[in-house]
């Protein structure tokens, strides 16, 4: 495609989402309780597709497929529930949540209302760590994707995508972001149900007996990945779905829309559907990836689906820059808004102006376009694998609390339990090293949580999840709240 038509495409489609959420509250007088919060104004079906699109940034035509590439089917199924599983747990607390703190805007909000204002300020911190990340992530997504696409320089559609969402979501804030994930959705679900069943009914055979083999290279080092049928991945399967679920519950957005849900009942339906409609989903995408794997290595595997695609006629390419640029929008606007909820409500205690947060939520994009270029910041290399081990820290980070914040839903869980509870998931991690090796290694889980392999630790991330749950519950007895 001449490049000249793919800016010119790029610029449609962000023009489009841009005219979509400016036009939404163009004449709306917004406070700052509807910029962050949409208070009880969106049905089930509206809640439906913007869980749905706010969740599904540009990484499902990356990482999926990356993982199947390198991992087997539980890795594949691992990563595809994990997706969905914070869905169906937001379908199950979240109106528990919201019935408890009806004023609420962030998780953290319930935190401090359970367990103090320390509590919401350690949950707002590991929330804006997790949701920054994944922002820039973003950001080095869309780059390379249009670059692989159209051979696009990354940093163009960085800062494009980059002013065009922080201008409607300054503008009109989480209204504004709800009105274009309902678009976003639709266009995503249609864009990439076409071009995967025409993808599989070209070929569906050859795509089976390749996600079936096995990397032809790797008999040369005995070492064997990539294949569907190969079910030994079980325990980093396993735990990806422990780290992501309790790191997604630390992503505001989702929390935003439950209290922008217009009851209870609209929330519990539209989260549950949106985790039917995400699994299967990434699990194709897995899928796929395990079939690249099996027609031999790569160069790049966390491009692995678009080896699949590398011939593609010029209406493919049109389709895949819109649906890319959709992906990224979705994720970022909410993104976006859901970091200013977080500073303005957890760590600003509610107390900077709309103004304020109109312009942060500006002057972010900046930072977060800086490191997905891939800078070196104090002899640390942020390339693509840098940005997996700081995903793998928040969500070390977000698993050591999330069972204290969760369990302040049982009346008998005290705020001082909650907060030592949550600390202590920490140096449970620290003590399980030290257990098995020594100190320092106990030290090095709490940077980079992975195995040998380099994959998600499962004993790193349990033992964060289950020692900050069990002193949780025994400091609760010893210290109970006043009555």
């Amino acid at each position: 495609m001449d490049n000249n038509i793919a800016y010119g495409l790029m610029l449609a489609t962000l023009g489009f989402f841009g005219y979509i959420g400016y036009n939404s509250v163009v004449n709306k007088e917004i406070n700052s309780d509807e910029y962050l919060s949409a208070r009880g104004t969106q049905n089930s079906m509206s809640i439906t597709l913007s869980l749905f699109a706010s969740g599904m940034g540009i990484w499902v035509l990356l990482a999926p497929s990356e993982v199947g590439y390198y991992g087997g089917f539980w890795d594949v199924f691992g990563y595809a529930l994990s997706a969905s599983t914070p869905f169906l747990l937001l379908a199950y607390v979240g109106p528990m949540v919201r019935e408890r703190l009806p004023e609420g805007v962030t998780l953290a909000d319930y935190a401090k209302s359970r367990a103090g204002r320390p509590m919401q300020i350690y949950v707002g911190l590991i929330s804006i760590l997790y949701m920054f990340t994944f922002l820039f992530a973003e950001f080095t997504a869309i780059g390379k994707v249009m670059e692989i696409l159209v051979g696009m320089d990354p940093l163009v559609p960085m800062v494009a995508v980059g002013l065009v969402t922080a201008g409607y979501t300054a503008y009109g804030g989480l209204p504004a972001s709800l009105e274009t994930d309902k678009i976003q959705a639709w266009a995503i679900m249609f864009l990439i149900s076409t071009l995967l069943v025409i993808l599989f009914i070209g070929d569906i055979n050859s795509l089976i007996s390749d996600a079936k083999s096995y990397t032809p290279e790797d008999i040369e080092w005995d070492w064997y990945h990539g294949s569907i049928s190969d079910t030994s991945t079980f325990k980093s399967g396993l735990a990806l779905v422990v780290a992501i679920t309790a790191a997604e519950m630390f992503s505001q957005g989702n929390w935003q829309r439950a209290w922008a849900s217009e009851d209870e009942k609209s929330l519990k339906k539209a989260a549950i559907t949106a985790s039917l409609i995400v699994f299967p989903l990434i699990f194709i995408m897995g899928f796929l990836g395990t079939s690249v794997a099996g027609q031999g290595a790569v160069s790049d595997p966390s491009v692995s689906f678009f080896y699949l695609i590398e011939d593609i006629g010029l209406f493919f390419v049109v389709a895949f820059v819109i649906l890319s640029i959709a992906l990224v929008c979705s994720s970022a606007d909410t993104l976006q808004n859901a970091i200013i909820a977080s500073i303005s409500r957890d760590i600003c205690d509610d107390k900077i102006s709309l103004n304020s947060a109109k312009y942060l939520t500006v002057a972010m994009i900046p930072l977060a376009i800086y490191l997905a270029t891939g800078p070196t910041i104090a002899g640390f290399e942020l390339d693509s694998g840098g940005v997996f081990e700081i995903f793998l820290r928040a969500d070390l980070y977000a698993a050591a609390t999330v069972g204290p914040v969760l369990l302040t839903l049982w009346d008998r869980v005290s705020s001082k339990g909650s907060l030592f509870g949550a600390f202590s998931g920490l140096l449970s991690v620290v003590i399980y090293g030290t257990l098995t090796q020594d100190f320092s290694a106990g030290i090095d889980y709490l940077f980079s949580p992975t195995n040998d392999a380099g994959l998600a630790n499962l004993e790193v991330f349990l033992s964060a999840l289950l020692g900050s749950s069990i002193v949780t519950i025994l400091v609760s007895y010893i210290m109970p709240d006043e009555e």
